[in-house]
């Protein structure tokens, strides 16, 4: 029996095994998403093209043509900024962290089950949704200017084509200018609060380095003088001085 008891959510799922695609796609239906399935990134970009919309987007790694974790980049280039899930058998945290560090919001083994993957779309989300009316202007911060409506971030007025991710730890940063942001408080706001993914009890702390590593590289293209994110070992980052 189907859950009509919250808005429905149009998700796009990209995955290859037609009879797993449909079972995922069935199950996923009972917890309130309209899932279009697609075989292929092609299948996928193309209805970009044509005008499709949705709300979020699942992918498989093992995809023909162009695996998943290339087709990400792809969608990006093509100005489709939406929240990025893979669902994958690959569970090991190389393809966790590669994943992340290509932008994706979040990383869920095939083995978790529909139910608990429901409840991890539904947080991205929400959270996504959780804007207040003067979080849709622009925000600026010195050179800075970030626009949450887009997830747009701009330095000296030059577009930084941060992905979704990014934009989100650049937004937290600045909207703490002065004060240091710790590496879990970085680290939820990639994802929701309490996510654990990584390997030991701070595991999370490399992925956080590795995505702070991928924001400087991409200010410095613009600005090789840029030197606002400020690291405090072992604790976190702060945007500017205090």
């Amino acid at each position: 029996m189907r859950d009509n008891t919250e808005a429905r959510v149009r998700l796009a799922f990209v995955e290859d095994d037609e009879d797993f695609r449909e079972v995922v796609g069935n199950e996923l239906a009972d917890h309130g998403f309209d899932v279009d399935g697609y075989g292929d990134g092609e299948s996928l970009l193309a209805a970009f093209e044509d005008g499709t919309s949705v709300d979020i987007i699942l992918l498989d790694w093992n995809l023909p043509s162009v695996s998943g974790i290339d087709l990400l980049p792809r969608l990006r280039r093509n100005g489709v900024n939406l929240p990025v899930v893979f669902l994958t058998g690959r569970s090991q945290p190389v393809y966790e962290k590669l994943a992340l560090d290509r932008g994706a919001v979040d990383f869920v083994d095939k083995g978790r089950g529909v139910p608990i993957l429901a409840q991890r779309l539904k947080l991205i989300l929400s959270a996504k949704s959780n804007i207040s009316p003067t979080d849709s202007e622009s925000f600026h911060c010195g050179r800075l200017m970030l626009k949450p409506g887009t997830s747009r971030a701009f330095w000296d007025n030059v577009d930084l084509n941060l992905t979704t991710t990014e934009f989100k730890i650049v937004h937290l940063l600045a909207s703490n200018v002065g004060r240091f942001v710790t590496y879990r408080s970085v680290y939820d706001c990639m994802h929701y609060v309490g996510f654990i993914a990584g390997s030991g009890e701070n595991g999370y702390r490399t992925n956080v380095r590795s995505c702070i590593k991928r924001i400087r590289n991409k200010f410095r293209a613009v600005d090789p003088e840029f030197a606002e994110i400020d690291n405090y070992q072992a604790f976190g980052y702060r945007w500017g001085k205090a």
